[in-house]
């Protein structure tokens, strides 16, 4: 079956390679991963999708699906890349805290709304992320020492399977689904609207303080008298930065669930180390979350590792606090522990993290650095030896990762069974899959 028939199988606008725009369409949030699709489809709604499915499965030709391509992890040569911006539903049920989303909706649109009724959900640190994407690889940022994992927020999915038969995704309508989804990533239906849990918050204190790099071991020891016994409203993260063509520095952020004047109270430490070059603390209301951070909004090219820490013992210190920064332009550690390290037996795919801290390198994805960034990247993973488990979070997963890291042996067995079954033909695929 020819590439050229997709034309008129989807409703929406579709790009084949050659057509004006099809390079833009292609490209990723994440700009530094190549995309070498067949076409790309910018879907109209749900019954495009689906339509979209039906063309794949009789072409032979697996169905990726991009709000943003923050996760994207390239290996999809000759996939259809389908963009869901148009699937942009957003109602917030004050009432029932409750907000359904569609498929191309990001953070900042969800937390902007939710703000308005003192409520929140839980997001990440970034506004611009695809809030299914983040959802279904399980979900964490500054809520989650308080609330858990995004994906056990979740109330109901609207899906299309891989036949391309729309269906509606609950605890009671197919339970095994329903798990699978909520944390064991995208490979097993594509996900047209979700339907999640909004929690109260009618105030936030937090913040970003910076210092020079010289104050980096006083920071740092801050950070750990932050974390040992900090309460759940309260999540601290240490970050490490060489930002080219600037001094390094270091910062502390941190977000309480709660009143300014705890929040101050909480954190009050923090003036206790001199020199502060940068201090955004201050009362936010859940749609300035992602000030805190200020992360990147426009795409931009990275590459990224993501581990588990034990401990924040000597090892650790000697290689992610005392040696340089570069080449890489950022290490972050995130303080874990609270609801993230409790099992829940109504939970999702995503159980709990026993590891109480988690590290987060980044570097830019820039061809001539890409080589030393790697190197440091095994170098510090060397160093830190057993002080890291090779376990991690879905969405802490890299490209050319497998999935397995994310899950227990018997967590993932479950999860490609559910694939096995829901797609045989293999026509959807996820960021990391499960059949690798």
């Amino acid at each position: 079956m020819s590439i050229e028939e997709l034309r008129s199988a989807a409703r929406g606008r579709v790009l084949l390679p050659g057509d004006a725009g099809f390079d833009q369409a292609v490209q990723p949030w994440n700009v530094a991963v190549a995309q070498p699709v067949s076409g790309v489809v910018a879907v109209a709604d749900a019954q495009d999708v689906a339509d979209v499915l039906k063309y794949a499965s009789s072409a032979g030709r697996q169905v990726v699906t991009q709000t943003t391509g923050h996760g994207a992890t390239g290996g999809i040569e000759d996939a259809i890349l389908i963009r869901t911006g148009a699937l942009d539903r957003l109602e917030i049920d004050a009432e029932r805290r409750v907000a359904r989303v569609g498929t191309g909706v990001q953070w900042g649109a969800v937390q902007a709304a939710a703000a308005a009724h003192g409520l929140t959900g839980l997001a990440g640190s970034n506004p611009v992320v695809g809030v299914t994407g983040y959802t279904l690889g399980g979900g964490f940022g500054w809520f989650a020492r308080k609330y858990g994992w995004a994906a056990d927020a979740v109330r109901a999915f609207e899906i299309v399977d891989a036949d391309g038969r729309p269906a509606r995704v609950t605890a009671d309508s197919d339970p095994e689904l329903f798990w699978a989804l909520r944390g064991g990533g995208g490979d097993f239906a594509i996900v047209t609207e979700i339907e999640f849990d909004l929690f109260p918050l009618p105030r936030l204190y937090g913040g970003r303080v910076m210092w020079s790099a010289d104050r980096t071991q006083e920071a740092f020891e801050l950070f750990t008298e932050l974390t040992t016994d900090a309460p759940r409203e309260l999540s601290v993260w240490l970050q490490r930065y060489q930002i080219p063509g600037a001094a390094p520095t270091v910062a502390i952020d941190f977000a309480y669930l709660g009143a300014a004047e705890e929040g101050r109270a909480l954190t009050a430490r923090l003036d206790s180390i001199d020199g502060i070059l940068a201090d955004t603390r201050g009362t936010l209301t859940p749609a300035q979350i992602g000030e805190i951070t200020a992360e990147p909004t426009d795409p931009s090219p990275s590459l990224s590792r993501g581990e588990l820490l034990t401990d924040l013992g000597d090892a650790v210190v000697k290689t992610l606090i005392e040696a340089p920064v570069a080449p890489l332009l950022n290490i972050q550690i995130r303080a874990l522990g609270g609801a993230l390290a409790e099992t829940r037996p109504e939970g999702g795919a995503r159980g709990p993290i026993t590891e109480p801290y988690a590290l987060y390198l980044l570097g830019l994805g820039l061809p001539h650095l890409l080589a030393d960034i790697r190197t440091r990247f095994a170098g510090i993973l060397d160093d830190l030896g057993t002080h890291i488990t090779g376990a991690k979070p879905y969405t802490f997963l890299a490209p050319g990762e497998s999935a397995a890291a994310a899950f227990d042996p018997e967590t993932l067995a479950r999860l490609q069974q559910i694939k096995s079954t829901r797609d045989p033909r293999d026509t959807i695929r996820a960021n990391f899959p499960l059949h690798s």
